[in-house]
């Protein structure tokens, strides 16, 4: 899809994201149920006013509608500050470590070579191509902090789905899991934290 040329909306990761900026926290909530009224945005309102906004890449019609009522309420759009958040994983085999990560994360699918929060409040992840193995350790990795009742279960299932346990010395305040290619992955709690 190419941009729609909305004055307050960003094409991003496939969504169109938008920020606008009232002038109190209870402005901006006051203004959420009308906006729920005119689309099905996801919506994130922080205390400082800013509302961000997030929407299909084809509900053009939506995001014209969330900034009429935007505009009625004096709102002041931001699209400079519109902004999305992906993790990419190099990886030789993406068949074999993405269903790790689809585990692990507890995400979707979302596209050949992507996987997303079902709910979209965590980052995306995308799968790169690598054409030959890097030698050197990796140099990320992700916590995933869980409820402590969630985290066997997410365990279980990394590790069903291809993932290894590398090490539960530090359990049951976090657990190292690697994807089939070594990347890791913590799972995290609140319990035994020191």
């Amino acid at each position: 899809m190419r941009d729609p040329g909305l004055a307050d909306w960003r094409l991003m990761l496939h969504r169109l994201v938008a920020t606008f900026r009232a002038p109190s926290y209870e402005d901006a909530a006051a203004l959420v149920p009308r906006l729920a009224a005119v689309a099905g945005a996801d919506v994130d309102l922080r205390p400082s006013g800013v509302l961000h906004l997030s929407l299909p890449e084809d509900d053009v019609a939506g995001a014209e509608a969330i900034s009429s009522v935007a505009v009625e309420a004096g709102l002041v759009g931001e699209p400079r500050s519109a902004v999305a958040t992906e993790l990419a994983i190099d990886a030789l085999d993406i068949a074999a470590v993405r269903p790790f990560w689809r585990a692990v994360l507890g995400y979707v699918d979302d596209g050949d070579d992507a996987i997303a929060d079902p709910d979209r409040i965590g980052a995306a992840v995308w799968f790169q191509q690598m054409d030959e193995p890097r030698p050197q350790r990796n140099r990320l990795h992700v916590d995933v902090t869980v409820p402590h009742d969630v985290a066997e279960e997410r365990i279980a299932a990394a590790l069903a789905a291809g993932g290894t346990l590398v090490s539960d010395g530090a359990a049951r305040a976090f657990w190292i899991l690697a994807d089939p290619e070594g990347n890791e992955a913590c799972i995290c709690t609140w319990q035994d934290r020191g």
